[in-house]
């Protein structure tokens, strides 16, 4: 494609980005991720997927965006704030990440990514595309980070110097040539390990994850019926999801609350205290949750998540 046609729709791209609510948007050349394919490679041969044997399937195509659209030429990541205005109260509360406080964020930035699509589809008719949001095997932080949003910092999640982590990421794979950002940001990371030291089941090692101690894989992704009595009392009051290393990372003193109303708790959640987490009964589940991230662990996975925090034994 000519310079001055990737030019064009580099910038019909970026110009868009804040209209659809994106903060931040870096475009990468498709191509194989050699050294995060190795680093995948690793983290699975030393288990720390748990049970979630999804992660081993379509290795190539997690590193090799080609070989989710047929000659692809570039990989669009975008960058959507969730960092709320206030958080659900903590006193006699247990907690839920931030992320779910809202409306399910894979609805929300698809359909932003395919009015995106639509948009540069007016102008191009002939190009193909496809968006992701945390549903395909894609290195989604691996490749923001190339495409200069941010580093991929110790507690593994994309560090954004401006605004810290606590951001949804999205792709958008095409064949549509584009100008690439050369721009790599360098880890801010530095000596800080305040990440490690605050995790309460030491789930994290510089820059990795072992899954078989988060608290976030046991609370959403585990599907077994009893969590192990190992992590009896490190949980935290945490029922669904985690934010501790996110929430003590410095950077994230930069973060700055969005002004999206799906994202808000609706003033039913807000109100939730533990007596009524404990009650809680499926009905009132499907009411609350209705549309949100936490339908993922289904209502008996979240009254097992209370039961063993809890200690009680409730139904």
């Amino acid at each position: 494609m000519p310079d001055l046609a990737k030019k064009y729709f580099t910038s019909l791209i970026k110009n868009k980005i804040s209209d659809l609510g994106f903060y931040a948007c870096g475009i990468s050349e498709a191509k194989h991720l050699a050294e995060d394919a190795e680093q995948l490679k690793n983290w699975l041969g030393l288990g720390y997927h748990a049970e979630m044997k999804y992660m081993e399937n379509h290795f190539e195509k997690r590193s090799d965006p080609r070989k989710l659209l047929e000659n692809a030429k570039s990989v669009i990541s975008v960058l959507y704030n969730y960092y709320p205005k206030k958080n659900i109260p903590k006193k006699d509360n247990y907690k839920i990440s931030k992320y779910a406080y809202g409306t399910d964020y894979h609805f929300i930035l698809k359909k932003k990514l395919k009015e995106l699509i639509a948009l540069i589809k007016t102008e191009a008719p002939d190009m193909n595309a496809r968006a992701f949001v945390d549903s395909a095997p894609v290195l989604d932080r691996a490749w923001a980070a190339r495409g200069g949003l941010g580093w991929i910092g110790k507690n593994t999640c994309l560090i954004n110097k401006e605004q810290g982590s606590y951001f949804f990421i999205g792709e958008i794979i095409t064949d549509l040539e584009l100008e690439y950002d050369k721009k790599i940001i360098p880890n801010h990371c530095g000596d800080c390990t305040l990440c490690i030291e605050a995790c309460p089941t030491g789930a994290l090692k510089p820059y990795e994850l072992d899954s078989n101690k988060c608290i976030s894989y046991w609370t959403i992704e585990y599907k077994g019926e009893k969590i192990p009595d190992k992590f009896k009392g490190k949980f935290q009051e945490w029922i669904f999801g985690c934010d501790i290393c996110q929430d003590v990372c410095p950077w994230n003193r930069f973060s700055e609350p969005h002004e999206k109303m799906e994202f808000n708790p609706s003033d039913e959640l807000f109100e939730m205290r533990k007596t009524d987490w404990e009650n809680l009964s499926e009905e009132r589940f499907q009411k609350l949750f209705k549309g949100s991230a936490v339908k993922r662990v289904r209502y008996k996975g979240l009254k097992r998540n209370i039961r063993f925090i809890s200690g009680s034994n409730l139904t």
